[in-house]
């Protein structure tokens, strides 16, 4: 069945190395209006590599990659912020800027010249914290913050930029559970209400579950499955990308997947068969 959601980000056999060393290959990826794209996959499987490369930070690739319908490294720096926001696992600060400045760096894009920023974008901005559940420390300086604190301020500049396009790069890493999840929630309304496509890189399983409607499985620079998230996250499929044993259910509460890494006792009990071992639900 063919879409009629504008692609905005389309990725075709890229290919990718450090010093002749392959990182990435042959890697097919899409992402459509509206849309939430999960990239999961193990430590060092080429997740950010990816995400640099669609953010234009990295060249030098064979393939092709679209942004929006043009090349990314054809595409001027600054009407690619306009279209395009990244939120890394961390950023790194040299200066004490508080919060609220953070923030209203991701107005530059659409500030012409050397004009300062106007009372529209202060209040973009003080919305974009108040969203994130960061306006009351809109006064602090970055460097006094927390790594959660920091994290939703840095999520903040992104939707300051209002961009058509959310690269998130394990972006709650830092977060408590509460902040991972209203982070995701805000995800969502972006896309269903805004028509932002969104490709984002996690570890946990059951967030990606819960809000991605498609995911991608990288191992080893290359995808190894990818499709709609109750087929790819199956039982059967993170056991052999992950080389990890897991329990795959249904969450009653929910009706989305739930997945449960097994210890290493437990994994011992399964090989000795001291434990039933219930089917996965889609394995």
């Amino acid at each position: 069945m063919v879409s009629d959601k504008t692609v905005l980000i389309e990725v075709s056999k890229l290919c990718f190395g450090y010093n002749e060393s392959p990182v990435l290959q042959d890697v097919e990826l899409r992402v459509e209006a509206g849309e939430i794209i999960g990239l999961l996959g193990p430590n060092g499987s080429g997740k950010s590599t990816l995400i640099k490369i669609i953010s234009g930070v990295l060249n030098g690739y064979r393939g092709s990659v679209f942004v929006a319908g043009r090349e990314v490294h054809e595409i001027p720096r600054r009407q690619l912020a306009r279209q395009l926001a990244v939120v890394p696992q961390e950023s790194v600060f040299s200066f004490s800027f508080s919060a609220l400045e953070i923030v209203l760096m991701g107005r530059h894009p659409h500030i012409a010249g050397l004009a300062f920023e106007s009372a529209s974008d202060i209040e973009i901005a003080m919305e974009a914290l108040r969203r994130c559940g960061a306006l009351e420390i809109a006064s602090r300086p970055i460097q006094k913050l927390s790594s959660g604190e920091r994290q939703r301020v840095v999520f903040a500049r992104a939707l300051a930029q209002q961009p058509q396009i959310l690269l998130l790069d394990e972006p709650a890493s830092f977060l408590d559970i509460r902040h991972q999840v209203e982070l995701y929630d805000i995800v969502r309304e972006l896309a269903s209400e805004l028509q932002c496509g969104v490709l984002t890189a996690l570890h946990d399983f059951n967030l990606a579950a819960e809000y991605c409607d498609q995911v991608y499985l990288l191992s080893e620079g290359h995808i190894e499955v990818g499709g709609p998230t109750t087929e790819v996250l199956s039982y059967a499929n993170l056991t052999r990308v992950f080389d990890t044993e897991v329990y795959v259910d249904t969450n009653a509460l929910t009706g989305k997947l739930l997945i449960t890494p097994l210890s290493g006792r437990v994994r011992a009990q399964l090989g000795k068969g001291d434990v039933q071992k219930n089917p996965p639900v889609n394995g």
